[in-house]
């Protein structure tokens, strides 16, 4: 289902559309836009929630490598002798 709305654009941006769309397919190039514009945005979100999460928790995470790093030297020399 499609919904009518009355937008404005820039006339550079228009000429820009009539570049790339015929006119009859303007709708279709700007639904197409704001789904990707939508998509970058949410990528974006989430790689700045795991940095975030990333930074929170780094002391942690070398604290339990720390721990774990002689353990896991001993499972591999032993595996590999």
């Amino acid at each position: 289902m499609n919904k009518r709305i009355n937008i404005t654009l820039p006339e550079q941006t228009v000429r820009l559309m009539d570049q790339v769309t015929p006119k009859g397919q303007r709708s279709s190039l700007i639904a197409k836009a704001i789904k990707q514009y939508v998509q970058h945005q949410k990528r974006s979100e989430l790689r700045k929630l795991l940095a975030e999460g990333a930074r929170a928790n780094a002391k942690r995470d070398l604290k339990m490598a720390e721990e774990w790093f002689p353990l896991e030297e001993e499972a591999w020399l032993l595996e590999n002798r």
